[in-house]
């Protein structure tokens, strides 16, 4: 998958790519797709699958690859990112056959969505887990936190939060601009609050499973690096979005050959 995203931010050349956030995401991604949502690419309308919403829509990279690796996507689909009239935007749009749940763009908004989801579930009594993908620089937006109260106030314990905590944003480092504790604040609208390694598999994977014994929300905050895996994009905000050339593509995948 994290080739996969270098491939494909390399064939979309003076577009450019969500790069490095999409990089934070991979481990994320192939967890939830490859052992945690209950989902079937062959029946995408299942009415009791799980839903999963990408609330950080530039992280789109992460997320085709991950559709791809569970069916719902070939690899000729996923070879037209961001071609002109193509269903692979850079920032998803609502294709529910390729498993794709909502249109994300406009930041903040994902959790909202998954909080409605959530709340139509629990009233046609259908079991369907809500998991929604957000970024540390995305807890800025005020919306997130009425969300956050809402889901809390109508008890919805089927819905996840997962915050790719890679402490970086558009502009430069989270702490720099809006500097908070978002542990505090999750705990403080009633969550249960989580903490792990968002690069470990084991960890995501036993985390995800844990049992929810609590009738409330949960947040997952996972500990991530923009721009995983290649040295010179990681902590490197310059690759929130660039055109990755030929010669850096080519660095990269040598880097990620000799790190097997």
């Amino acid at each position: 998958m994290r080739k996969k995203t270098l491939y494909l931010a390399n064939q979309a050349g003076s577009k450019g790519a969500h790069i490095g956030s999409a990089l934070s995401i991979i481990e994320i991604m192939a967890v939830l797709y490859g052992g945690i949502l209950k989902i079937d690419p062959k029946n995408p309308f299942w009415i009791e699958r799980d839903r999963f919403i990408l609330s950080k829509g530039h992280g789109s990279l992460g997320y085709y690859t991950a559709l791809c690796k569970a069916g719902f996507l070939s690899e000729e689909e996923l070879d037209t990112f961001e071609e002109n009239g193509g269903i692979l935007p850079g920032q998803p749009v609502m294709n529910m056959e390729k498993g794709i749940e909502f249109s994300i763009g406009s930041l903040g908004h994902g959790l909202s969505l998954g909080v409605g989801v959530a709340l139509a579930c629990k009233r046609d009594h259908n079991g369907s887990n809500i998991y929604v993908l957000m970024g540390d620089g995305e807890c800025n937006e005020g919306a997130i936190w009425e969300a956050a109260m809402a889901a809390k106030q109508y008890n919805l314990s089927s819905i996840t939060a997962i915050i790719d905590a890679n402490e970086m944003q558009s502009d430069g480092s989270c702490d720099a601009i809006m500097g908070v504790n978002y542990g505090s604040l999750w705990e403080g609208c009633g969550w249960q609050v989580c903490y792990v390694n968002g690069h470990d598999i084991h960890d995501l994977y036993v985390t995800f499973k844990a049992e929810n014994k609590k009738a409330s929300p949960r947040v997952i905050i996972a500990k991530t690096v923009k721009g995983k895996g290649v040295s010179f994009m990681e902590h490197n905000n310059a690759w929130h979005h660039n055109r990755l050339s030929d010669e850096d593509f080519h660095k990269a995948l040598d880097e990620l050959d000799l790190s097997r």
